[in-house]
């Protein structure tokens, strides 16, 4: 039984294909919700094992945002290699079958747009 796309190697996180796509950005919000979710989780910790919440192990609380950051950003790598193998295939697709993708006229804004009259 196959899954998935052929060619796909198993248990690879990040194929080498992955290095020639640009890297995310490191201000992209979905890393700083990672960050986040680490400071959570330094909170979180500190909370279960009854230190004081917010100020017991900063250092602890950096290393989850570190981490927490890091992990985040190969999680967007992929994500972003994913959707380009994504887009390849499909534009693949479309260019190599063109009868099931006709080509639409083209239509200018005045042709689309009614005519305007200023009542004053």
């Amino acid at each position: 039984m196959m899954s998935g796309r052929p060619g796909r190697v198993p248990l690879r996180f990040l194929p080498d294909e992955a290095r020639s796509l640009p890297p995310p950005k490191l201000t992209d919000a979905r890393l700083v919700y990672f960050g986040f979710m680490g400071y959570c989780a330094g909170l979180v910790d500190n909370a279960i094992h009854r230190r004081p919440v917010i100020v017991a192990g900063l250092h602890r609380q950096l290393l989850y945002v570190t981490s927490f950051f890091v992990v985040g950003y190969y999680f967007l790598k992929r994500q972003n290699y994913i959707y380009a193998v994504r887009d390849r295939d499909m534009f693949a697709y479309v260019e190599s079958h063109p009868e099931d993708f006709p080509e639409k006229d083209k239509k200018t804004y005045a042709e689309i747009l009614e005519e305007f009259h200023p009542i004053r």
